[in-house]
């Protein structure tokens, strides 16, 4: 899957599904994916600094990044730490059937 594609399903899927964060100042939606390599969330949140990802592997929070670009080269990152936890082609399918 391609990274144009990733962010149209990802961006349908925050719309659909966001959630406020308070003051609705601050939208956030989150994604969760188990597998046999573990418990991945992708949260991503939309607020006046601009669009943020926090990424969480087994609960434990491995980043926050601002953007597009730094989301992509974390999960580069967060892949060959953990093989087999972020499988991006099977996870957006998933997300763009829930859409």
């Amino acid at each position: 899957m391609d990274r144009t594609d990733i962010e149209r399903i990802f961006e349908a899927y925050f719309e659909k599904y966001k959630k406020t964060e308070g003051d609705r100042t601050e939208w956030s939606a989150v994604w969760l994916e188990t597998n046999a390599a573990g418990v991945l969330e992708l949260n991503m949140t939309k607020c006046s600094k601009g669009t943020t990802f926090k990424i969480f592997v087994n609960k434990k929070k491995e980043a926050q990044v601002l953007g597009w670009d730094a989301y992509f080269a974390t999960m580069t990152e967060i892949s060959a730490r953990y093989p087999g936890l972020y499988d991006e082609n099977n996870l957006f399918a998933e997300m763009e059937f829930v859409i």
